[in-house]
């Protein structure tokens, strides 16, 4: 979770929601659902931000992200939270300046933008980067009106 004011940036919390990996994936999707709920309860966010889904070379871990995703977006629809969706190279092209960049690449920009932020690993630094995306996006939209 990040703040913006124009073109400023805070950040406010990063990390990860955990489910039991031993749980079958219903009962680990209703899980992701009641830890995103209350921490947008407990946050309030105005907007969202999700990555559209890519295709791994697994196509079942593809099925599993993407059904993690639904119930994500589906959490945010219900708070009345607009979602923004950008696709990886959008993302790595707004915070890198380029759509090849890598993972660690991701990691050091995220935190020059967010000074101070203690980065919870690759996918935490990977989901502020399409905050700070949906950000700037946001900023841009409105110069533009």
């Amino acid at each position: 979770m990040i703040e913006a004011d124009g073109n400023r940036l805070r950040h406010i919390a990063n990390g990860q929601i955990k489910t039991d990996t031993a749980a079958t994936l219903p009962k680990r999707l209703a899980a992701l659902a009641d830890q995103l709920e209350a921490l947008i309860a407990e946050q309030r966010p105005d907007a969202a931000a999700a990555e559209e889904v890519f295709v791994n070379q697994n196509p079942q871990s593809t099925l599993k992200l993407g059904q993690a995703r639904g119930g994500v977006l589906m959490c945010a629809a219900r708070a009345g939270i607009d979602v923004g969706e950008y696709s990886p190279t959008l993302v790595k092209k707004a915070v890198v300046g380029t759509g090849g960049a890598e993972k660690p690449q991701v990691h050091a920009m995220v935190s020059r933008l967010l000074p101070g932020a203690n980065i919870a690993g690759p996918d935490a630094a990977d989901a502020l980067a399409v905050a700070i995306t949906h950000a700037h996006h946001l900023a841009t939209s409105r110069r533009i009106a």
